[in-house]
């Protein structure tokens, strides 16, 4: 389903108070959450759920947008990391090709803006889910992070990121949990934007 038509009616009603501002992720998420509604109207008019595609890492570091592609009852996929989704998705491929391989071979991205990839914003998924598991899902210190190798600037930021999108996972649909330790239930942490360990 098309969106640029409500895109362009959102842009027009928020011309006046946008003026002389640069774009930036604001317009971005108005495109998610055009999404996210079109995808709750379809589920309540179909009597259907919709499913979210939240992974683990994205989860992680607020990656996702509030009322955009968090909007849904179920997120399947919320406790497994994206290299983990990665290769789920060639083993399910080992059985027979229903996952086009454009799909896993190209750069992940929001396809909120032309040319965008995740990298653009993140490190790649591969050091992300790294850092993640160490720090979340086995509660390594950051010394012990760093000593794995990991570079300084990606545990700092990594981390600081978990701790500040707690906001947002609060307000994601429940899903399955398939490590020993899942965002939720597993793991709380305060919402506040200045709470300092």
């Amino acid at each position: 389903i098309p969106i640029t038509e409500c895109f362009n009616a959102f842009r027009a009603t928020l011309a006046h108070e946008f003026e002389g501002m640069a774009e930036d992720a604001t317009e971005e998420n108005i495109q998610a959450r055009i999404r996210g509604t079109i995808l709750m109207a379809l589920s309540n008019k179909h009597g259907s759920i919709v499913l979210t595609t939240g992974n683990k890492s994205e989860m992680a570091v607020g990656y996702c947008t509030l009322y955009g592609d968090m909007a849904g009852g179920f997120a399947v996929i919320k406790d497994i990391a994206k290299t983990l989704v990665y290769r789920l998705c060639a083993y399910r491929n080992t059985v027979a090709d229903v996952i086009p391989q454009r799909i896993l071979t190209r750069a992940p991205s929001a396809e909120l803006r032309p040319d965008q990839t995740d990298q653009d914003s993140l490190p790649p998924y591969e050091v992300l889910d790294g850092i993640m598991q160490m720090y979340m899902e086995q509660n390594k210190s950051i010394a012990e992070i760093l000593g794995a190798g990991y570079r300084a600037e990606d545990v700092e930021r990594i981390t600081r990121l978990i701790k500040i999108n707690e906001y947002k996972r609060r307000q994601a649909p429940v899903g399955i949990r398939v490590t020993h330790r899942a965002f939720g239930r597993d793991w709380r942490y305060p919402i506040t934007s200045k709470f300092q360990e």
